[in-house]
């Protein structure tokens, strides 16, 4: 007789009772036009509110959209009141296998199907709170099961984002994301996968890519440090390492999205060719220069930073914590002025799953408008996530991924964080 764990059986009752959701409310949705109105609507592209708002949805896409759409004898009319219509959210790095607590004890606490389960749960969170596409940047020690998710939610059998992945991260030995501070005699698992030369990144890339990656998260720089506001982090790999991992990447139609916190290490990701530079506290004039050339995305990811200075886990961190945070900001700024493209990532998972949509409040805070955040996030998101033209914006053809905030975003942003409606594919999740 076959025997299933625990955490196996839990996983296959949650699995259950999501897709018997997902199901009835795509049976619920099948073959009936819904016409969605609302106060409001967004056109991100021009940054124009529509008044009211009015989207048709026909199956899995949008249909018409404007201040007054067809209503047909058999469609089916939700009324969203004092609401604004925006394209579903898109958190641009997220870690579905993470939640709060000590990183490296979750890879060496935590089993895999035990991870695998919190990611579920995670992306049903980051769904329920209006974030229709996501780009999981690292199972963080949990290999390629963010495949399986991923999987399972195209296959309608669970409610999330639709889903870039990576697999495991890669770094060097000794690197970031590595198992430092355990007595080295102990084979502690690291949270990243080790490739010390071109070659053995090459044969990390084709393995992410023979489990299923989307694209591939490579750690570039780290351990940081601040002090007198002069920050530094040593770099990883060289530019010729990058542009090699870049190349073999290509010849698969695959990407590489890097963690560089700051010089010489994002320098060298621009010049090797990356798709975005992930954190980017610190790009000096060169580095934007290329950046807005290539157009490579800065993602800043303000939101860790916040939270780790409210919730230090340390002696000392919280100081640190806010140095960086001011230092970011601060280099936010010139990154802005200078014109680096920007998209919106928050690092969600090391905080609450479903609480990310406070980057755009940051995002705000520290430079830029309502409107640029937005677009950022949406414009932006969909073309770093290979989904041009797809999702980002409320456009017939386009997939039907909706949401409603209340009030108007453009005057405050934190109406983001008041998702009261989501659809995503024409199947409504939240109402």
């Amino acid at each position: 007789m076959k025997r299933i764990s625990m955490s196996g059986v839990v996983l296959i009752l949650i699995g259950a009772s999501f897709a018997a959701m997902a199901h009835a409310q795509s049976k619920e949705n099948s073959g009936q036009p819904i016409v969605l109105h609302a106060a409001r609507l967004l056109d991100i592209d021009t940054g124009k509110i529509i008044s009211p708002g009015e989207v048709v949805v026909r199956g899995e896409r949008i249909a018409e959209v404007g201040s007054s759409v067809s209503h047909s004898s058999d469609s089916r009319v939700i009324d969203l009141g004092d609401s604004t219509l925006l394209p579903g959210l898109i958190d641009s790095h997220v870690h579905l296998f993470l939640h709060p607590g000590a990183e490296d004890l979750q890879t060496v606490e935590e089993s895999v199907p035990q991870r695998t389960i919190s990611a579920v749960l995670a992306a049903r969170d980051d769904l329920m709170a209006g974030f229709t596409a996501e780009r999981d940047m690292g199972t963080e020690g949990a290999g390629s099961a963010d495949t399986a998710v991923r999987n399972a939610i195209n296959a309608g059998k669970i409610p999330g984002p639709r889903l870039r992945i990576s697999g495991n991260a890669i770094s060097i030995l000794g690197g970031h994301e590595d198992a430092i501070g355990y007595n080295p005699a102990q084979r502690v698992i690291p949270n990243a996968t080790y490739a010390n030369d071109p070659a053995e990144l090459i044969t990390a890339i084709r393995e992410e890519i023979k489990e299923g990656a989307d694209f591939i998260k490579i750690y570039e720089t780290g351990h940081d440090s601040i002090e007198d506001r002069q920050f530094s982090t040593p770099y990883q790999y060289t530019e010729a390492e990058l542009k090699v991992a870049v190349e073999e990447a290509a010849r698969t139609g695959k990407r590489v999205a890097v963690h560089a916190m700051g010089e010489p290490g994002t320098l060298y990701a621009a010049q090797a060719g990356v798709e975005s530079v992930d954190h980017a506290y610190q790009l000096g004039d060169e580095t934007m220069r290329l950046m807005r050339e290539k157009g490579i995305f800065a993602v800043p990811t303000f939101t860790i930073s916040e939270y780790f200075a409210e919730h230090p886990e340390t002696q000392g961190q919280e100081k640190f914590e806010r140095e960086l945070l001011d230092y970011h900001a601060e280099q936010f700024k010139k990154q802005l002025s200078a014109g680096v493209p920007m998209a919106v990532g928050s690092d969600v998972g090391p905080f609450p799953h479903g609480t990310q949509a406070r980057e755009l409040v940051l995002m705000v805070k520290y430079g830029m408008t309502p409107l640029a955040a937005l677009q950022a996030d949406l414009l932006n998101g969909s073309k770093l996530l290979g989904w041009e033209g797809q999702i980002g914006e409320l456009k017939p053809g386009y997939f039907a991924d909706v949401i409603a905030v209340p009030g108007n975003p453009l005057e405050d942003i934190n109406a983001v964080t008041k998702v009261s409606f989501v659809m995503k594919g024409g199947v409504i999740y939240r109402k």
